[in-house]
Parts: structure tokens; C-alpha cells; sequence
């Protein structure tokens, strides 16, 4: 579906603004946007919109082409097709197939992003033979650096050569004008900024992009935070303060340069991103998200669970190894390992023992509750219905909760919607860590519960809260059972 008015509208008030003189120049163009008929189609006369592409090599030449139609020499470029969504995508596929340079060898400018650096107005001549009148191109020309040195494939059928040309040759001269004003350089710089945020001891802050918003970079994945770069923001470094201020309430200790990654981003283009790395060792609860579903703290060996990119994947695994975790214990419970050393074990009162806290999910539709049959293998209840669970990490058991529901099963829970309904104070034998079991019902979800941990769950099913299968884990029962009859508190396995 070509891209719609409304969006080339923005784009043409956006360069208005900058380019206020040329309001008149482009009065056709804004004509043709407030008609009926489609802008974007070749057939729209007495004017229809084309797109353009100004490549700047490493020294800052400009890509041109030499077009058998025409015999000039101008940058690659042509009409818009019914399947280019965006301006700036008809632009990349034109680039593509006149000159064979992929979008991926592109990047954007920060100067100007996905906005045109030029809208032109020029005059095509009358063609007999394909029966076209004289009519008028409204030209966006968008601006990208090449990314390393990719050799050229012509479409011999349009097309007769190329030329890189300084830009003060540059053919049109509007366009030149622009590129004199606007000083750049071929110098491919990062137009983001990321934070791998960590808390020393192995955990990572990832947070849960959202998902139903495909125009967003990485819809419904797990990522680290960060953002683009704003006119206001003097540096990088600026840019990853704001983002990480705006995105969660977030202001770490010791943010310093990392490196430099290159991505894929939605359109297609190579994005170079900053990255920082930063620590800090809170609650990720406590924080105020704006972008996303979740921020929960993340452990290298957990990725492969998880919905993310390969690139975010390999960035937080690389991190990981060249900062491995101290030897010493850094908590007490499950999330932490277990581990008993170190400053928290100090903090422990003696005679404390400490308890391992667990949280599930009491997921109730049509009268039946939510279970999942454990993998044969699993290291607790094998062949046994459980319901949704996991255990706390340095987290609220709201939080990690939500965290456990979207990585076994996909469901994305807020974690202000789940309200405690039972809880289950149980030890599995004498000797045994006795356990605290927190049941949470949420009040609303999203989602279809899939498996998501294979080697963890064969599947999951819904059953009658009177008709519980077997075998089941007898402290599930025991909630679900509490839960039916109002009571919010119960003990298992203590003697007397």
C-alpha cells in the first residue's frame, strides 16, 4: 500500500518549516496532496511524487547515475510503487535496484534521519511514445552514507554508468544547495544510543518491548534500553541520560562508552549504535517504565528462552564474558544461585534461616484454571501438572511473576494487575529450605498461553477447579482448593 498523504503531508510540513521560502515552489505538491487522486501514482497528473536517493561515499562524493532515458547524470531515483509503504523505503528500493547497493550498506544521517534533505519540482517532458503529456515530478531526496565498500550491478536496462561527483558538481541544483548548507561529511557516525546496564554480579536490565506496535524497532522482544538521538542532545552520551531518564526513571552509576554495534533497522538500513555500560543493583518494580511491557533483571544463561534479536543476544553474552561474575555469593535464594557467601549472607540475623519464595500463576477462564504438564526431565515434578512458577530474583514477586508468564508461555501480564489470592507455606521434608508459595491472580492478561520452555513444560491445558488432573503437585491443589473456598493462607508439610 503506496504511503498516504497524511504521512507525505508530515513529512512536507516538517521541511516547510525549515525551508519556509520554498512554500510557493511547492504549492503544486500541496495541491495534489489535498486532492482525491493519488499523489504517489505515475499516472496523477499534472504532478505526482518521486523519490530519489544521495548516497555520500566515505570521502563524501555523491553516487550518480547516468539514466539511457534522459542521458543525464542524476542520483538513483524513480516513481513509487504500490508496494513501497514509506517515501524513504521507495527511495532505498530505487537505490537498490538502479545501482544493486542493498539497504543494509546504507546508514541514515543524524542530520536529518528519514526526513528529505531536498523536495525538488522539475519539469518531465512529453513522451509520444508511451503517450505521457509534459508533467511535474515532486521529488524527495533523502540522504544516506554508504557503509563500507559494496560493489555496483547497474540495471543495464535503465541505466548506462555511474559517477561519484564532489558535491559542488552535483546535478540538481537545489540539491546542491542543500548539501553546501548542510557541510557532510562520508564519515558513518552512530545515530543511537544503548546502555547494557548490569549489576556486577551476572544479571542484566533487559526490558519487554511492546508488542503489538510494528513500527517500533524489535516489536515484543526482550532489549536493552536506549533510543535516537534529538536536536537537543550535544552528545551521545546525552542521548542515553535522556533515554534512560524518559524510558524508566533510570539514572545508573559509572555510564561510559562501550562500543560501537551495527543493526538492521526497520527499514531496512544499517544502524551504527553507541553503546554504554553502566551499573546498578535495584528493583526494577520500583521503576517507572514508559516504553514496553516489563523490565525485569535478566542471567546470560536465560537468553536462549527468550523472544530477542541475535544481535541483542550476542551483545549481552559477549558483556558477559569479558566481565564474568566474582566468586563470591552475591544473595540468598534461588535467583542468586543459592549462594550464602558474601556481604548479604553477613547481613543474615543468626538463627535466620533463610526461605526460598516462589511465585504462581492462578490464571481462571470459564471456570477452569491454567496448568502445565512438567517435562519428563525437569529437576522438580516431572509428569506433573503445576501451574505456572518460578522463583524471585532481586525483584518484587509481581514483577517476577509478569517476567515468568511472558517467558513460559508468552503471556503479558502488567504487574499492577495481579492480586495475591493464596499462599502456601510448605517444606518438602524435614531438613529441607522451607518455601514461601505466592499465588497471583491477575485481574487482566494478554495473550495465548504457548510453550516457551520446552525443556521445561510439554504443554499446557485448562481444567475444571473441581476436577484437577493427576498427578498434580499437591501444593497447587492445595492453592487452587484454598482459592475456591476463600482462604487465603495454608500450610504443607510441617510436622505437628
Amino acid at each position: 500500500m503506496p504511503p498516504s498523504h497524511a504521512r507525505i503531508r508530515g513529512l512536507l510540513s516538517d521541511y516547510l518549516g525549515h525551508h519556509p521560502g520554498e512554500r510557493d515552489a511547492l504549492a503544486g505538491l500541496s495541491a495534489a496532496l489535498d486532492a482525491t487522486t493519488d499523489a504517489t501514482d505515475r499516472s496523477t497528473l499534472p504532478g505526482h511524487v518521486t523519490c530519489s536517493g544521495v548516497v555520500l561515499d566515505a570521502d563524501g562524493r555523491v553516487l550518480h547515475i547516468r539514466h539511457r532515458a534522459t542521458r543525464l547524470l542524476l542520483p538513483p531515483g524513480g516513481h513509487v510503487e504500490a508496494g513501497d509503504d514509506t517515501l524513504l523505503g521507495a527511495a532505498l528500493r530505487e537505490v537498490e535496484e538502479e545501482t544493486g547497493i542493498p539497504p543494509s550498506d546504507l546508514v541514515l544521517v543524524p542530520e536529518f534521519g528519514r526526513a528529505p534533505i531536498d523536495i525538488d519540482v522539475h519539469t518531465i517532458d512529453a513522451d509520444p511514445v508511451k503517450g505521457e503529456p509534459a508533467h511535474e515530478h515532486y521529488d524527495f531526496r533523502f540522504v544516506f552514507r554508504l557503509a563500507g565498500s559494496p560493489a555496483l550491478t547497474l540495471r543495464q536496462e535503465e541505466v548506462t554508468g555511474f559517477a561519484w561527483l564532489p558535491q559542488d558538481e552535483v546535478g540538481p541544483q537545489t540539491l546542491r544547495a542543500k548539501l553546501r548548507a548542510a557541510a557532510l561529511d562520508g564519515a558513518v557516525t552512530p545515530v543511537n544510543a544503548s546502555a547494557v546496564i548490569h549489576d556486577g554480579h551476572g544479571r542484566y536490565l533487559l526490558h519487554l518491548r511492546d508488542a503489538n506496535k510494528p513500527e517500533i524497532w524489535a516489536p515484543g522482544c526482550w532489549d536493552v534500553l536506549g533510543g535516537g538521538r534529538e536536536p537537543g542532545d550535544t552528545t551521545l552520551r546525552d542521548t542515553i541520560v535522556r533515554e534512560l531518564r524518559e524510558e524508566a526513571g533510570l539514572e545508573p552509576d559509572d555510564l561510559e562508552p562501550y562500543r560501537v554495534e551495527h543493526v538492521i533497522g526497520t527499514d531496512g538500513t544499517r544502524v551504527p549504535i553507541q553503546l554504554f555500560t553502566g551499573r546498578w543493583n535495584g528493583d526494577p518494580s520500583t521503576l517507572t517504565l514508559t516504553e514496553g511491557q516489563l523490565l525485569a533483571w535478566i542471567r546470560p544463561d536465560q537468553l536462549p528462552r527468550l523472544t530477542m534479536l541475535p544481535t541483542t543476544r550476542e551483545l549481552i553474552e559477549r558483556h558477559a564474558a569479558a566481565h564474568p561474575t566474582p566468586a563470591a555469593g552475591v544473595g540468598v535464594g534461588v535467583g542468586a544461585g543459592e549462594r550464602t557467601a558474601g556481604p548479604a549472607a553477613a547481613s543474615i540475623p543468626s538463627g535466620t534461616v533463610p526461605h526460598v519464595v516462589g511465585v504462581h500463576l492462578h490464571l481462571e477462564r470459564d471456570g477452569k484454571v491454567l496448568l502445565g504438564l512438567r517435562h519428563p526431565d525437569s529437576a522438580y515434578a516431572g509428569r506433573t501438572w503445576h501451574a505456572l512458577a518460578g522463583h524471585l530474583e532481586a525483584e518484587a514477586a509481581t514483577a517476577g511473576l509478569a517476567r515468568e508468564a511472558y517467558e513460559e508461555a508468552g503471556l503479558v501480564i502488567d504487574p499492577a494487575d495481579l492480586e495475591l489470592v493464596h499462599t502456601v507455606h510448605t517444606v518438602d521434608r524435614p531438613g529441607a529450605r522451607p518455601r514461601m508459595q505466592l499465588f497471583f491472580r491477575p485481574r487482566h492478561w494478554e495473550g495465548v498461553p504457548e510453550v516457551r520452555e520446552p525443556d521445561r513444560c510439554l504443554g499446557w491445558d485448562w481444567f475444571s477447579a473441581k476436577d484437577l488432573p493427576e498427578p498434580i503437585v499437591p501444593y497447587t491443589r492445595l492453592a487452587i482448593e484454598g482459592v475456591r473456598a476463600g482462604r487465603s493462607y495454608s500450610e504443607l508439610g510441617w510436622p505437628g
